[in-house]
């Protein structure tokens, strides 16, 4: 019996914390930047902007002659607070004024997600939301935070796995989807493309 090879997996974005989600789950992704301008991308609300920029993502990448024949995966999160969508601060100060802004509220995390299969040139995309409720840091606290950097490097400013978790009380949806990638919102827009997810995991030689 001929086994069929195993799909190439393509990440289409150069964020840590997506990776290593993925390569918790069982996935062996290869990462390929897009060099989307974030920028030059507007959208009327910031979930509609938040799959913009992943269907953006993804398509310029799956482009590309030499990753024919993968799966591409796109996504970028946004915060929305205010009905506004937050991104990377630009520098410490903005970082500083956002957090002072979130604490005690609770604003919602909407990460666009698309999957793009070069073999058929069909993409399925979707974003998921959750909620995060913001804790009340004090303003030192908010300081030495933003003194780490981290908010600087992250949408919202802030990160559930790194040193902003003690100031999130808690979520109201996929933990995963506040990190960077919904797991299972990947699996249904597999589905979507006639692909099942555990095809892709990863084999114990790799």
């Amino acid at each position: 019996m001929t086994v069929q090879p195993r799909r190439r997996l393509v990440l289409a974005s150069q964020s840590p914390a997506r990776l290593g989600l993925l390569r918790q789950a069982g996935f062996r992704p290869e990462v390929v930047v897009s060099g989307v301008d974030e920028d030059a991308v507007t959208a009327p609300t910031p979930a509609e902007l938040a799959l913009a920029l992943a269907e953006a993502k993804a398509s310029v990448v799956a482009a590309k002659p030499e990753l024919m024949g993968a799966l591409v995966i796109g996504c970028d999160s946004v915060l929305e607070l205010d009905g506004e969508a937050l991104g990377k601060p630009a520098d410490a100060e903005e970082a500083t004024a956002r957090w002072k802004a979130m604490r005690g509220r609770a604003g919602t995390l909407q990460t666009g997600h698309c999957v793009y299969d070069t073999v058929s040139g069909r993409y399925a995309s979707a974003t998921a939301s959750t909620v995060v409720r913001f804790g009340e840091p004090t303003d030192e606290e908010i300081a030495a935070y933003v003194a780490s950097g981290e908010p600087l490097y992250v949408a919202g400013a802030f990160t559930l796995d790194g040193r902003s978790a003690p100031f999130i009380d808690g979520i109201d949806g996929d933990h995963g989807n506040v990190i960077g990638i919904s797991l299972p919102m990947v699996r249904r827009l597999l589905a979507q493309l006639g692909v099942q997810i555990t095809e892709l995991w990863a084999t114990g030689e790799e």
